[in-house]
């Protein structure tokens, strides 16, 4: 069978939902907490980087390697570090015990640590790896320098895998591959940039090349690269390697929902359940349409026999689109639809129990297979796949009196599982970027749903990588192409000031203090003759369809309030960190300067007739967001903004928020106290819920994405806001709770705290009160609020009672 993400594990378990690939979990949880030789870490690696010789190292294509070792007993320890570029998959002695590396860029390129022991033998033994390099067809979040392989053993005993001359390499002429631009080309703004799909010719693979007995006496020496080296070593080869920060992503099984259509042969359950054969004659013609019952990112895998000269085509889609319209509806309903999507090609040899998987995860809910036989029959074994997702575990818990917000919590989480892998990621089908506005809001959710915070402290890094010359981040990283957003280089500003209010790890934020401050200077070159931050170069974005550029071309770029105001926004928290790490005559001058941006933009853009702030000078566009941010930043005095918030969100005629800015409209009313006009805010999230989503999409109405990360902030704002749980003091040392519980009259829940668990149990009394009981873990203290009236909450069992 081709070699696959975890088929060979596949064969040595029972195949049901839900049961993890323990080995491969276990082997890469060791790069954690194994120890890393410090000799690795400060000096040139003894083993070579190695590649396939006479190949371009730029270009596409998939290479195997293997070693074979003679070891005189089972070793109790045995450990190697390993990466490659792109990606790597390690088998020994068949068993898959290693993939990666984690995304990064090439002066940060990840390796992984694993001990290879449990795995090993006396005697001799195999080592397999399969290397691939997409090449120009990569994904765009894949950064690359050119093909290589490298293992490392972590002591002399392990240096006898080193990589050398003594490994052997076969070019896999088996691969093509298959480019994709725009998906559905009815809408040239379905940006598809996640990297090719698989034509496999089965005729053309080295089948059995992970085994012990498998010959590869026709395969050559790899070209010897440079050494290994560590970030900081140096040296002359462009990888410089740093340890993987982020644990080993969760991989479980799990069955289609159901087969919803067919064509050219009848339905049969026993595909999906791998309890029956499907066969299908030879010169035939057929078609399937699968569904998972809910959108998921997975590895798909085809078990078939026979079928030499089939030609077997996979495609993935999202959602269904209208035969006519080529629009989305119910994504439940099929009929009258048809799939459009990405799909992988699979070219049977005609042997017996050949398995297909493609070399990366696909984003589904809908599978169509369409076959087509040659000269003999083939046979269908089983079609299921193997979840794939960064292995977030939901600790949180939120019930209340109304039963439909379950739906939105259900849905909030998995679509924040989806968008998370190897990094935080917009959207798992058309794009897998790591953007900061996204990752911002996914990274509390994550601290408020889960407690881990590894992968927001691996982005805050990636972030701070991704600063070009001028000082301000990329929009988006890793990215093997530059774009600039200069907002979403503020949102990281926030970013790393959500990390301090919530973890207690002040080394950690201290380095990104000279980052913030360019970022915070590069904005102060953006202010015009009206001082206030023009519209800005590069990508200028603020919501999905706020017309920005729409306004600068109107009313000219001197002055843009939202831009002004993002700017005092991330101004006013980085004075807070100023403050904390011993800045204060930078603090003063920062606080001068967002005062001064404050008194402009009330100046030139507070419109006295509308009581509302205005986008531009001009005063010809309003919106939602120059409000919002006008009470954000306290542009106007305290007693106004409450006011002001009510008119931006009553009045109909303003650009509304989308999803997105929709996180920062739930800040403004828990800021003015208007935090019970939360949930009734959630009409859009209840529609897409309606539409049959089980993931919440990019924006409401026809959206590109059905899974976009932003969209999940219910799972924020319900334990946030209206628990109305928030840290009150940095390091999260101590804890307000002030619920905004609007129509409810019962809420209960639970959210990790770096101490334990916190839960909150209330019920409304009468027309005013409240009555029920905060726990909180040892250590941790705070303070209730309810009715302007404080209760002091002490670790334990706290009973609240107010009337």
């Amino acid at each position: 069978m081709p070699l696959t993400p975890f088929h060979l594990a596949m064969r040595r378990f029972t195949l049901t939902a839900g049961f993890i690939l323990s080995s491969l979990v276990c082997a890469l949880a060791q790069s954690l907490t194994s120890p890393i030789n410090p000799d690795l870490l400060t000096k040139r690696w003894p083993a070579r980087w190695i590649a396939p010789p006479s190949v371009s190292l730029k270009d596409y294509g998939i290479y195997h390697f293997r070693r074979t070792i003679d070891l005189p007993t089972k070793p109790e320890q045995f450990i190697v570090h390993l990466s490659a570029d792109n990606r790597y998959q390690l088998f020994v002695n068949e068993q898959l015990v290693s993939l990666g590396p984690a995304r990064g860029d090439v002066n940060h390129w990840h390796f992984e640590t694993v001990d290879l022991a449990p795995h090993l033998k006396a005697g001799r033994n195999v080592l397999a790896a399969v290397v691939w390099n997409f090449g120009p067809h990569a994904p765009l979040a894949q950064m690359s320098y050119q093909t290589g392989f490298i293992m490392q053993g972590n002591s002399p005993t392990e240096s006898l895998v080193n990589t050398d001359d003594k490994w052997k390499v076969y070019v896999d002429p088996a691969y093509s591959p298959i480019p994709w631009g725009p998906v559905v080309k009815f809408e040239k703004y379905w940006y598809f940039v996640v990297g090719p799909s698989d034509d496999l010719d089965a005729d053309r693979y080295p089948w059995g090349w992970q085994t012990l007995t498998f010959d590869d006496s026709g395969w050559q020496k790899p070209k010897l690269l440079a050494q290994g080296k560590t970030d900081g070593v140096a040296g002359d080869v462009n990888w410089n390697l740093v340890p993987r920060r982020i644990p080993p992503l969760e991989s479980r099984w799990q069955a289609f929902a159901a087969i919803r259509r067919t064509t050219g042969l009848p339905a049969s359950s026993a595909l999906l359940t791998g309890n029956g054969d499907v066969t299908l004659p030879a010169s035939t013609t057929v078609s399937m349409l699968l569904d998972q019952g809910e959108l998921t990112t997975a590895y798909p895998h085809l078990v078939i026999s026979g079928g030499r000269a089939a030609n077997i085509k996979i495609s993935y889609s999202e959602a269904l689109f209208d035969s006519t319209t080529n629009k989305k509806g119910n994504r439940n309903d099929i009929n009258g639809r048809q799939l459009l999507g990405y799909y992988d090609r699979f070219r049977p040899d005609g042997g017996s129990r050949r398995e297909f998987m493609p070399l990366w995860y696909r984003t589904f809910r809908y599978v169509q297979l369409d076959i087509e036989t040659g000269t003999e029959p083939l046979i269908l074994h089983r079609f299921d796949s193997r979840f794939t997702a960064y292995p977030f575990q939901q600790r949180a818990t939120f019930t209340s009196s109304d039963t439909s917000l379950k739906a939105i919590w259900d849905v909030g989480w998995r679509t924040a599982r989806l968008c998370a892998n190897e990094t935080y990621m917009d959207c798992p089908y058309y794009e897998q970027l790591q953007y900061i506005g996204d990752t911002r809001i996914q990274a509390l959710i994550s601290l408020y749903n889960s407690g881990d915070d590894r992968l927001m402290r691996n982005a805050i890094a990636q972030f701070n990588q991704s600063r070009i010359p001028e000082g301000i981040t990329q929009s988006r990283y890793p990215s093997e192409l530059v774009q600039i957003t200069p907002t979403f280089s503020l949102a990281w500003i926030l970013m790393i000031h959500d990390y301090w209010m919530h973890r207690s790890d002040d080394a950690f934020v201290r380095q990104f203090m000279p980052g913030i401050r360019n970022v915070l200077d590069w904005f102060e070159t953006q202010i015009g003759e009206s001082r206030m931050v023009r519209a800005l170069p590069y990508y200028d974005f603020i919501d999905s369809h706020y017309p920005l550029r729409k306004m600068a071309d109107e009313q000219g770029r001197d002055g843009m309030t939202v831009n002004t105001l993002f700017y005092v926004y991330a101004l006013d928290h980085a004075v807070q960190l100023l403050d904390a790490f011993g800045r204060p005559n930078e603090s003063r001058y920062y606080k001068q300067l967002a005062d001064k941006l404050r008194q402009a933009t009330y100046r030139h853009c507070y419109d006295p007739k509308r009581r509302l702030f205005s986008d531009t000078p001009g005063k010809t566009f309003f919106s939602q967001h120059a409000n919002v941010m006008a009470v954000l930043t306290n542009t106007v005095p305290e007693a106004d903004q409450r006011p002001l918030l009510e008119r931006a969100l009553r009045d109909t005629s303003l650009i509304p928020s989308e999803t997105y800015f929709q996180f920062y409209n739930a800040r403004a009313l828990q800021k003015t106290g208007l935090g019970d006009q939360y949930l009734p805010s959630l009409q859009a999230w209840r529609n897409m819920i309606d539409q049959g989503l089980s993931t919440f999409s990019e924006w409401e109405v026809q959206p590109r994405s059905d899974c976009h990360a932003w969209s999940a902030s219910p799972n924020y704002y319900l334990l946030s806001l209206v628990s109305g749980i928030l840290p009150a003091a940095p390091g999260f040392r101590t804890v307000r709770i002030q619920p905004a519980l609007g129509p409810l009259t019962r809420v209960e829940c639970t959210m990790p705290h770096p101490r334990g668990d916190m839960r909150v149990m209330l019920k409304r009394t009468g027309q005013t009160g409240i009555d029920g009981s905060v726990t909180l873990p040892a250590g941790l203290t705070g303070t209730f609020l309810w009715n302007g009236r404080s209760i002091p909450l002490r670790e334990g069992r706290n009973v609240i009672r107010q009337p």
